[in-house]
């Protein structure tokens, strides 16, 4: 039976028939995606995935598998898992119902929320202190998803400033450029830990949205999303989510050994002890 599945998934056909399995990767969303001093792909998802190529592996008896490993942004992400290119991507994607009408998504791997990264002396608490104001975000994330949906519905008159990356985004408000950076927090604490540039701008309290982080893979192909979905509830159950967690947000990581202290969140607990792929905020509140 097994074998007969595995032919009526695309992906695991494609991967038997190649030898090779893709996963695309992030260069700098620490600690989740990043490159090493040796330009090596490493983090937190891309352990997870790691996790994955062990399980395909050995379920399709390919002891020589090869590993190809390529480079994603959030703008390439979705066109390469659509189109077959990248089998995974094991970077920092939130799982959205808009998104799901291009590719699938595995069980929620993160829970991040979306904030304002300002500068010390901003008086900016809430979103309506945007109005009229140039505020920042990087291209093709949920985070400026947000911001133009926002500036719509409230007629806020915000100049919505686009960034290639999470440095390109922070050096804007860093610059005076916008007075607000719009992004994951999880993200914007890591940047700030390893860029002391950034060391004086704070991250407002406010949290704009939820953000459910997943493995991306190919929309339609449900026997692969139930292997990796299989892999990771394993992982989950047996307590090895949280020691892959540990090493990565509360221990010292490459390539400078920095530790940022980030203890495991109540609603990421919730998810290691009931596993859920819903893109329903609601669900992590």
């Amino acid at each position: 039976a097994q074998p007969a599945a595995d032919t009526a998934s695309p992906t695991l056909r494609k991967i038997r028939d190649t030898g090779l399995i893709t996963l695309g990767y992030r260069d700098a969303s620490v600690p989740f995606s990043y490159l090493n001093a040796k330009r090596q792909p490493i983090g937190y998802s891309m352990d997870l995935c790691e996790r994955v190529v062990a399980a395909v592996r050995q379920r399709l008896d390919l002891p020589d598998l090869e590993v190809r490993r390529m480079l994603v942004s959030s703008a390439t992400r979705f066109p390469l898992v659509a189109n077959g290119t990248v089998d995974i991507e094991c970077g920092v994607t939130t799982n959205t119902v808009e998104r799901q009408k291009l590719v699938a998504f595995s069980l929620t791997t993160y829970v991040a929320a979306s904030r304002l990264l300002v500068r010390e002396d901003s008086t900016v608490a809430t979103v309506d202190d945007l109005r009229g104001q140039p505020v920042a975000s990087t291209l093709a994330t949920t985070s400026i998803q947000f911001l133009h949906t926002i500036n719509q519905q409230r007629g806020l008159d915000m100049r919505i400033l686009a960034g290639l990356d999470d440095v390109e985004g922070m050096r804007m408000v860093h610059t005076g450029r916008a007075v607000a950076y719009a992004m994951d927090d999880v993200l914007l604490s890591s940047m700030k830990a390893l860029h002391p540039e950034f060391a004086s701008l704070r991250i407002a309290p406010l949290a704009l949205t939820t953000e459910p982080y997943a493995l991306v893979l190919r929309r339609d192909d449900p026997v692969f999303k139930q292997l990796v979905d299989g892999v990771l509830a394993r992982l989950y159950r047996s307590g090895e989510a949280e020691r892959i967690y540990r090493r990565w947000f509360e221990s010292p990581i490459e390539p400078n050994e920095l530790n940022l202290r980030m203890p495991l969140s109540d609603a990421l607990r919730r998810v290691l002890r009931q596993p859920t792929d819903t893109a329903d905020t609601s669900a992590y509140q």
